[in-house]
């Protein structure tokens, strides 16, 4: 949408400066002539007016669009670290409590292979 809005501004700029290049009423636009009188001049500016603030707006919305996601992302991001963090925070608890106090039924697979049977 930002790359829209950016060519109707550039194609409303361009109408503005052909008309302000331009000694007489006669524009010559690829290789059509045009001789406009003051209510088609008028209505010409009516519409390259609309362009400009069709572009202007189609800008605004899509840096809008393109803010509230990378806030979105930005918030899935932090979310994912703070329960990375919450998680490595318990297992550090949970090795804790299994080195200070260990039950005598309780092993770990991986503290070693005392293994006791027969």
């Amino acid at each position: 949408m930002i790359l829209l809005g950016l060519i109707l501004v550039l194609l409303a700029g361009g109408a503005l400066a052909l008309v302000l290049t331009e000694e007489s009423a006669r524009y010559i636009l690829f290789g059509y002539t045009f001789e406009l009188n003051q209510v088609e001049m008028f209505l010409a500016g009516a519409a390259a007016a609309a362009v400009l603030l069709l572009g202007l707006w189609l800008i605004g919305s899509g840096s809008r669009r393109s803010a509230k996601r990378r806030r979105a992302l930005r918030g899935a991001r932090a979310e994912a670290s703070n329960r990375v963090a919450r998680l490595e925070d318990e297992k550090r608890e949970l090795e804790r409590r299994l080195e200070h106090s260990p039950e005598p039924g309780d092993r770990l697979v991986s503290r070693g292979s005392q293994d006791t049977r027969p």
